[in-house]
């Protein structure tokens, strides 16, 4: 059973809205055999430029369902995100029957809550494949070296070893233009 927490930012989550979102969410529950016991985390902002942002997240036992939209109306934006939460569910069933049809055992797919009712496409099936690989050697640096890294190579991220922790992190490049990290534990 999805269980609904909804906070407005500079909004009020009015009844209605509230409706809403849990019409439009609740639909996700038909790709799941049986309905699994989630909470649905839905933030609604609204920015001084009176642009509406919806993020969505829904933590799964197999993978983290979550989008975010920004979009003048918000009723909009709360379609969108289940779009786009909709293909991201297609997408893990793809690359699970995938995994699962190599192996040749169907039924661990059943198990893990995919219904059958999403089908399969080759679109789907092209956004997965890897086209190209790279292999290169971490070099320890601290995280001000990574970004500067990143930046002259014009990239969105740069993974390197921390040369404190001895860990591998990843620097990245927000929407925001500031920069975030991730440490590996």
């Amino acid at each position: 059973m999805l269980r609904y927490q909804i906070r407005g930012e500079n909004i009020e989550v009015t009844e209605a809205i509230r409706d809403h979102v849990e019409k439009k969410v609740s639909k996700l529950e038909r790709y799941f055999i049986e309905t699994p016991d989630a909470n649905v985390h839905v933030n609604l902002k609204v920015n001084p430029d009176k642009k509406s942002k919806v993020e969505v997240t829904i933590p799964l036992p197999q993978l983290v369902l979550r989008a975010e939209e920004v979009n003048d109306d918000m009723y909009a934006a709360i379609d969108l995100i289940v779009d786009k939460l909709e293909r991201q569910i297609r997408k893990h069933k793809t690359k699970v029957n995938r995994k699962f049809r190599e192996k040749g055992d169907l039924q661990q797919l059943f198990a893990n809550g995919v219904n059958g009712a999403a089908k399969e496409t080759n679109e789907d099936e092209e956004e997965l494949k890897i086209v190209r690989t790279k292999r290169f050697d971490l070099k320890p640096m601290d995280s001000e070296e990574a970004v500067l890294q990143m930046n002259m190579l014009g990239h969105n991220f740069f993974i390197y070893t921390d040369a404190e922790t001895n860990g591998t992190n990843i620097v990245y490049r927000r929407k925001d233009g500031k920069y975030g990290l991730i440490e590996t534990s």
